[in-house]
């Protein structure tokens, strides 16, 4: 295990600080550019096995429906997994143009699944599912 969890965490938060900032600014190849080849995203709904595929998902949300939104993010936690994996859990939401607050009903919790190759953390899997049921 590695005595440097300190900079493991401040890297890892690092690269979901800078996946945020890309879905702001709607630029799917930055918000792409920390995932892994073989990345997967599930969310309800959506399954995308690639790297690829989340860009080019995310690309056309930018172009349309995401058009000028931004994220609410949220960190839980963090849990190593051997001195190369970690998990991290976080809350989540959608805020479209002109709104102040994500309404609860689209309020997500996340898991990522990182790994670190060649000294830098990158995503190698995510999923999300809503916080509060849609009954």
């Amino acid at each position: 295990m590695s005595d440097n969890r300190a900079n493991d965490t401040a890297a890892i938060t690092a690269v979901l600080e800078s996946l945020y900032k890309a879905w702001d600014a709607g630029d799917a190849d930055a918000f792409v550019a920390d995932y892994t080849q073989e990345a997967t995203a599930i969310m309800p709904g959506s399954y995308r096995a690639s790297r690829e595929e989340v860009r080019q998902g995310m690309a056309a949300g930018f172009a349309s429906f995401l058009k000028g939104t931004t994220t609410t993010n949220r960190q839980l936690g963090i849990r190593f997994l051997g001195r190369d994996g970690a998990i991290v859990v976080s809350e989540a939401g959608i805020l479209f143009p002109g709104e102040s607050e994500v309404p609860a009903d689209r309020i997500v919790y996340a898991t990522w699944v990182l790994e670190k190759r060649d000294d830098a953390w990158l995503i190698a899997a995510y999923h999300n599912s809503p916080v509060k049921s849609a009954s």
